[in-house]
């Protein structure tokens, strides 16, 4: 899984937040924050790279940080990105698993009209720490 850093320039705006604009990539994103600003613009790169690479189109290389031009109020930064990384967590194609349990308990989940596969899913991001 190939990583990439692009240059992002966050520019405050005067009602608060910050836009950021990729000139790597044609898009601006926004945060009411540089936190939130930063976090918006790794989506919108990485939402970006996958149309790229649906497209197949190619997958534009990061700048150098010296070949951007910014004034005084702008802040430079890098955004590391990860675009298979993000494909995957976006992923939600269902996966067909066999999972084995006593006949007794089986039997009472259909009974109790119990979806095993939902309970399943809950159990799993519950452990996992997911929030979804």
């Amino acid at each position: 899984m190939k990583s990439y850093v692009y240059p992002v320039i966050f520019t405050p705006v005067k009602e608060g937040g910050y836009d950021a604009f990729v000139p790597d990539f044609p898009l601006n994103t926004q945060g009411s924050d540089m936190a939130e600003a930063i976090y918006m613009a790794r989506g919108a790169i990485e939402a970006m790279g996958v149309y790229y690479q649906d497209e197949k189109m190619p997958i534009p290389e990061p700048s150098g940080i010296s070949s951007i031009q910014a004034d005084d109020m702008q802040v430079v930064s890098f955004v590391d990105v990860n675009f298979d990384m993000y494909r995957k967590a976006r992923d939600n194609r269902t996966v067909r698993r066999n999972v084995t349990l006593p006949g007794w308990l089986n039997d009472r989940a259909s009974k109790a009209g119990i979806n095993v596969s939902g309970v399943l899913q809950n159990a799993l991001k519950q452990e996992l720490h997911i929030d979804q």
